[in-house]
């Protein structure tokens, strides 16, 4: 080994190319230029995928998107009847196609509401028939209550529990009823389209708010005669749309179960002008 001018030198043995050291020669740092390197997830053994790594942000998402089947979360099967998203097509509608429903419900021997609604039923008229009819004959049978009252000069005391009964009553029937009947329907080998029940059983209520409205008149045989009037409308609206569909496929039950359902609509109509638009004032008050 050779020293000379404070280096030292490597012996050949030790192979060509070898870097001579400095000795006693101060370390100088050495400074590396930024560099714009991608950090890895860490290394884990083959075949396993570490638990604390995520993919990238801008990651291709075309599976998780509403059509694709990356989201595991997304219900499937009947559980999707507990979303938002399984019926926002029935609420999606136009004024113009809910006016002219209306208009047909108020023609109820022409029979073709089924026909017009078949490909496109909604919730969306249905909900705010029902809604609307709640609020008039709680706020209708109230005021009735408060003229005879007032008339027979005696004290009157608003009752909170017409609201409660009004949405427990049409809320109730327009979906409990509907239910009831497509399971009916289903057993005799008549399936019916749950959706398009609602439909037709929601718009059958319509006329039920003009005679509510009507029921403000203070005569008792003009709001049994109107109320009637409203019934029969609505029970034949509901069961002419029906008849056509249950007799080509019920055989001879159809007449039982078009009369139930001719009937069923009858007594909502009485069950409106007993509760509602009937008022007792008692001489004690």
């Amino acid at each position: 080994m050779m020293s000379g001018g404070g280096y030292t030198s490597i012996n050949d043995h030790n192979g060509a190319g070898s870097v001579p050291s400095a000795v006693g020669a101060e370390q100088v740092p050495v400074h590396f230029a930024n560099s714009n390197l991608q950090n890895f997830p860490p290394v884990e053994p083959q075949g396993k995928i570490p638990i604390s790594y995520r993919p990238p942000q801008d990651a291709d998402d075309t599976f998780s998107g509403p059509g694709g089947s990356g989201n595991p979360d997304k219900s499937t099967g009947w559980l999707q009847l507990f979303t938002v998203e399984a019926y926002k097509p029935y609420f999606d509608v136009d004024t113009s196609d809910v006016l002219e429903r209306i208009r047909d419900s108020l023609f109820p021997f022409n029979g073709n509401f089924n026909e017009k609604t078949t490909e496109k039923p909604d919730l969306y008229g249905p909900f705010w028939i029902s809604t609307t009819l709640i609020f008039a004959a709680a706020a209708i049978g109230t005021f009735v209550a408060y003229f005879e009252h007032k008339w027979h000069k005696k004290e009157w005391a608003y009752d909170i529990n017409l609201v409660t009964w009004s949405a427990g009553l049409f809320y109730g029937y327009v979906t409990l009823v509907p239910l009831v009947l497509f399971l009916v329907l289903k057993y005799f080998s008549a399936p019916s389209g749950l959706v398009q029940l609602w439909c037709l059983y929601g718009y059958s209520l319509f006329v039920f708010i003009p005679a509510s409205c009507l029921s403000i008149i203070p005569l008792e045989i003009f709001r049994w005669l109107v109320v009637s009037i409203a019934g029969f409308m609505s029970a034949a609206f509901v069961s002419v749309n029906l008849k056509a569909h249950i007799v080509s496929s019920a055989g001879e039950k159809w007449v039982l179960i078009v009369s139930a359902i001719f009937l069923l609509q009858l007594a909502l109509a009485v069950v409106l002008k007993v509760y509602f638009f009937t008022i007792t004032v008692s001489s004690s008050t």
